[in-house]
């Protein structure tokens, strides 16, 4: 399962509105560090499916959601549950600490 296109049209409807935790990538085709964590991000949309979401956001094609969470550098990742950010990672890491951070999140609502 492939993670979730997200993009300032859909935004809210996929995550804000989301009934389960999302985790969003904000990320560039540029950006290596991005790439080298792309493999991972994939893994864990098949991992956490029906428990969370997994999406990115290309922030050259969706500029207006970047801003809106303050997106600096990529990739930025960014734990929301209820509609609130409810934790963030900037950087690679390694898989585990992707899911050690989902885990302390899903079973969690608003």
């Amino acid at each position: 399962m492939a993670p979730i296109e997200l993009t300032d049209a859909n935004f809210q409807s996929e995550v804000l509105e989301s009934d389960v935790p999302v985790l969003v990538d904000f990320w560039a085709a540029w950006c290596g560090p991005c790439r080298a964590i792309a493999p991972i991000v994939t893994e864990l949309a098949s991992e956490y499916a029906g428990r969370a979401k997994v999406g990115k956001v290309d922030v050259d094609v969706n500029p207006q959601t970047a801003m809106q969470y303050g997106v600096r550098s990529i990739p930025t990742l960014l734990f929301f549950v209820g509609g609130q950010v409810r934790d963030q990672m900037i950087g690679s890491a390694a898989k585990r600490e992707f899911q050690k951070r989902l885990d302390a999140l899903v079973g969690q609502t608003a």
